[in-house]
């Protein structure tokens, strides 16, 4: 049977007309039982949909479409201004009550399929339209597949583009191949190989690689012993040692340069060598010692500063070129940066559109080390802020930016402070989506479904988030990445790329479609809201750090972020 009390509350609470006893009443119902939970949610959803229904909207979206608001991305205004008491006609009302009837049946079994017991989300009501929610989410441990870190590299020509890394990649079980160039590669259990390409390895496991063909040096500390290297038709057991390691089309030949190693399998089954020793492992010995000229782990560094700097270098020259292109709005290339308390606009708009760093933004490498700087937002109060007036046709945001972590519900990248009509808000969730949105209609008062709360919740404002699939995961911590979104009017479009290759593709609806835009006071690296009413603000700083941002009046071309991709990775990529 219908519970006909709930349903006089859920709707006294979907009208916005509910009184503050009766909404301490149903904040209770859904806190003790789920069926309750369950049937706030669906009436929720058929709440949205008949105002669809009601407004014409029906070809935009089906009568039954069960999918919940926010997995479409789409902010819709939940009341309307309290001078207008009706929101449906009375045939409208009569196919509200019939469904409701429908749905007092089944809602039970619907919630029992979304809605987990250990999940508890009660929605409080705030006349001011925030929200006092209680959320208890089930954490679940992310895990990450991979037996060594690619440390660093220098002078690299990977053999096939998707199966190149950057440092500090996680590196999976499988061959790691590259025809130039050199690696540093970290196994977990501690031992370090220096690999010259061309090289071809198969990494077996933390304590396990098969050398197929290149040329190495590998240093095994104390806590590695017992890490194995396989060539030919030979095992080498470390034994506390560092030692070198060819592998061609038919020989095989190792050296122990320092400590001991014991060999299995082959000729050699049971040897031991110790510093100096070498043993042929296949075809001919040789006279000659062809690890003289063996890289050391100091020859990485060396050789890996140098492109560094080389490529720092490149990248200033064509910092210098795009400073002078009309389109900028704003443009922070803070891998110059030379200050301790502002961020300089290199584009033309000049000095009034420089950023202020506010709180503890701390200065660190940048993306192409050296003499190249990021600002890092890790603490809640970090931030740069910036005052950008003007009315603008069409938005092109790029940035440089380096995560470590995604430990908020929304993690900032530039945020209009009041968002309101026109103002962009662009950031990352905790599932590694980037999202951008615009705001449509600042006025309305909205509702919209959590999954992060797993309930309908108040917002203020019409808008649409267009999110991308998830770009960030735990394996691509403290890994340089170029993200730009692209919100283009006149096409009806917003692209938004990750390292120049772009990752979604998004029409703007009619009634989503905002053609003057503004930005105003805002943030780089954080959302603090400084006009609030409250000392209290969202939590949403950047926990990495950004080195370059750009913001265009135009949308721009694919091969215009291509070619900004090109111009402005590191060495390496």
């Amino acid at each position: 049977m219908p519970d006909t009390e709930l349903n006089r509350l859920i709707a006294a609470w979907l009208d916005g007309r509910i009184s503050e006893s009766d909404s301490e009443m149903l904040q209770q119902r859904l806190r003790d039982s789920s069926e309750a939970r369950a049937a706030f949610r669906e009436y929720s959803r058929l709440d949205a949909e008949l105002r669809e229904i009601a407004s014409g909207d029906i070809a935009a979206k089906g009568l039954f479409d069960s999918r919940p608001v926010e997995s479409q991305d789409v902010v819709t205004p939940q009341t309307v201004p309290q001078d207008k008491p009706g929101r449906f006609s009375v045939f409208q009302m009569a196919v509200a009550a019939s469904l409701i009837l429908v749905v007092g049946g089944v809602a039970y079994q619907l919630g029992k399929s979304h809605l987990s017991d250990s999940v508890a989300a009660v929605p409080g009501i705030d006349r001011s339209g925030a929200e006092n929610v209680n959320v208890r989410l089930a954490k679940t441990e992310r895990t990450i597949a991979g037996y060594a870190t690619l440390r660093r590299v220098a002078d690299i020509q990977w053999t096939q583009i998707d199966g190149s890394y950057r440092e500090g990649d996680v590196l999976p079980a499988g061959v790691l191949e590259f025809d130039e160039g050199v690696a540093e590669i970290d196994f977990f259990c501690g031992a370090t190989l220096v690999v010259e390409g061309p090289a071809k390895l198969d990494l077996e496991s933390d304590w396990s690689v098969r050398m197929l063909a290149g040329r190495m040096r590998a240093n095994v500390p104390p806590a590695a012993r017992g890490f194995v290297v396989k060539a030919a038709d030979s095992e080498i057991i470390d034994l506390g040692t560092e030692f070198a390691l060819e592998v061609g089309p038919e020989t095989a030949r190792v050296k122990v340069i320092d400590g001991e190693i014991k060999l299995r399998g082959g000729e050699h089954d049971g040897n031991h060598l110790t510093t100096g020793q070498a043993r042929r492992l296949a075809g001919t010995e040789e006279e000659e010692d062809t690890f003289a000229d063996l890289s050391t782990v100091t020859d990485v560094r060396m050789r890996h500063e140098l492109e560094q700097q080389e490529r720092f270098s490149q990248w200033e020259s064509y910092s210098e070129q795009l400073q002078n292109d009309d389109r900028l709005i704003a443009y922070y290339p803070i891998a110059q940066l030379r200050d301790e308390r502002s961020v300089p606009n290199r584009a033309r708009t000049g000095s009034k559109f420089d950023g202020a760093i506010v709180g503890s933004v701390n200065q660190t490498t940048g993306r192409v080390g050296g003499k190249s700087l990021g600002l890092d937002f890790s603490r809640p109060g970090a931030r740069v802020r910036t005052l950008i007036d003007g009315e603008f046709q069409a938005f092109t945001f790029m940035c440089w930016v380096r995560i470590d972590s995604l430990g908020h519900v929304y993690n900032a990248l530039f945020m209009a402070d009041g968002y309101e009509n026109g103002e962009p808000h662009w950031q990352i969730d905790s599932e590694g989506r980037v999202m951008f949105s615009v705001m449509v209609d600042d006025s309305a008062e909205v509702m919209y479904y959590s999954k992060v709360e797993d309930a309908v919740v108040r917002d203020a404002g019409r808008h649409r988030v267009y999110r991308t699939p998830s770009i960030w995961d735990p394996s691509k911590a403290g890994r340089w990445m170029q993200i730009v979104a692209v919100y283009d009017p006149a096409e009806k479009r917003v692209r938004q790329y990750v390292d120049g290759k772009i990752v979604s593709d998004d029409s703007i609806r009619p009634d989503l479609l905002v053609n003057k835009l503004h930005i105003g006071a805002s943030e780089l690296g954080n959302w603090g809201q400084p006009f609030r009413k409250t000392p209290r603000f969202a939590v949403r700083n950047l926990n990495g750090t950004i080195d370059e941002l750009a913001i265009f009046d135009a949308a721009l071309s694919s091969e215009e972020i291509q070619t900004m991709y090109e111009n402005g990775k590191p060495s390496g990529y």
